[in-house]
Parts: C-alpha cells; sequence; structure tokens
C-alpha cells in the first residue's frame, strides 16, 4: 500500500508538471497576466498595501518572474495602469464635428475618472506624494498616453478646415482634459456633471483650438 501510495504521489507530481507546462504563459501573454493581477491588487488593498507576493499568487506566477520586468511595485504598478488606458486612436470619436467629438472625448475620460482607474490613479499619486521625482514621471506618462486621441480628433477637424495647425500641440489638445483634472481636484471625486463639461468644451477649449491659425 505504502508502494501504492508513493507510486500515486509521483503520478500526481508529474501531472502537475505537465499542466503547468501547458499553461505556462510567455512574453506579452505573461506580462498582460501579471499587470492585470496588479490591477486588480490595486484594487483591493490599495498601493501601501500591495505586495509583489500578491500580485504574484493572483498571477499564478513567481515574484522573480515580476522582478525581471519590473524593478519594484511602483514601477508595476505605473505600467499596470497605463496598460488599462486606452491608446488605439481609431478609436477616438469621429462624428464630423468638432464639439461632438470633443464632448464624447471628455465624457469618455470622466467616466475613466470617476470609475475604478480613477480611483487607482489618485492612489497612487496620494502614495507617491512624498517623492515629487516620482509623480512627476507619472504624470508625464499619463500626459504622453492621453494626448493621442485630442490630437487625431484635432488633426481630423484640421483636415476638415475647422482648426488651424497650430492648434495641433499636445499643450493646447488636452487642456480639456486638465480642465477635468482641476474639477476632481477641487470638487472632490464624484464624476463631473455633464453642464460643467459643455462649459469646458464651449467656453474654454473650442475658442482655444478655432482662435489658433
Amino acid at each position: 500500500m505504502e508502494g501504492n501510495s508513493e507510486a500515486g504521489g509521483h503520478t500526481a507530481a508529474a501531472a502537475g508538471r505537465e499542466t503547468a507546462r501547458a499553461t505556462r504563459r510567455r512574453g506579452a501573454a505573461l506580462e498582460q497576466a501579471i499587470l492585470d493581477a496588479a490591477v486588480e491588487e490595486l484594487a483591493e488593498v490599495g498601493y501601501q498595501n500591495l505586495t509583489m507576493d500578491g500580485v504574484a499568487a493572483r498571477a499564478a506566477t513567481s515574484k522573480n518572474v515580476i522582478y525581471r520586468r519590473w524593478p519594484n511595485r511602483a514601477a508595476l504598478c505605473v505600467a499596470a495602469y497605463l496598460r488599462m488606458l486606452p491608446t488605439d486612436p481609431e478609436d477616438t470619436p469621429d462624428t464630423g464635428d468638432l464639439r461632438s467629438d470633443s464632448l464624447a472625448l471628455l465624457h469618455r475620460v470622466n467616466n475613466r475618472m470617476s470609475s475604478r482607474l480613477g480611483k487607482i490613479l489618485r492612489a497612487l499619486l496620494a502614495d507617491f506624494e512624498d517623492d515629487p521625482e516620482r509623480v512627476s514621471a507619472l504624470r508625464e506618462q499619463l500626459g504622453g498616453a492621453s494626448v493621442g486621441p485630442w490630437l487625431t480628433m484635432l488633426a481630423r477637424a484640421a483636415a476638415r478646415g475647422e482648426v488651424g495647425s497650430a492648434a495641433l500641440t499636445p499643450r493646447v489638445a488636452t487642456v480639456a482634459v486638465d480642465l477635468l483634472r482641476n474639477e476632481y481636484a477641487l470638487n472632490g471625486l464624484a464624476p463631473v456633471p455633464d453642464s460643467t463639461l459643455v462649459e469646458i468644451v464651449d467656453q474654454v477649449y473650442l475658442p482655444l483650438v478655432r482662435g489658433l491659425s
């Protein structure tokens, strides 16, 4: 019986190794699993309580695998957040009208900022507040990730003759987003009302971009 038990143990171990080999992920699939796990951990426990061990367990991988890709949990968490942002310019609203496109894009940003992703970002910024360089790096990365859709929208508007080429700069393109972020900073975490989004677009954004030639 003892021999059978030992043989059964070897069989189970072999089966486990086979399963592990069959489900082993590499490259982009593995990185996506790790980043997804990091986002889930951030949502549940926050940045301060997040550990590489917790992320590794959720992603069904090892801590060493994570460290080979990201040197610390801050780098991992920033990468996880950035991965969740939309980056496909073809996904930018394209109604044929700059005002409609601007409102649609600003609504999308507002929805994201009031969602779990927005909560994660605010937690990261709060937890990094004693590290100005890290906050600056995060803001720079976020700016690079968010400017694409706005530049795409303005380039389409320029092709239609709605704005001049001088409007096609990152600083001008993201003015509406900057004003929206300011609303969150000043007034709390609730979604910004639609009426405020309309004011941002009609009273500030459109006069600015249309006034540049």
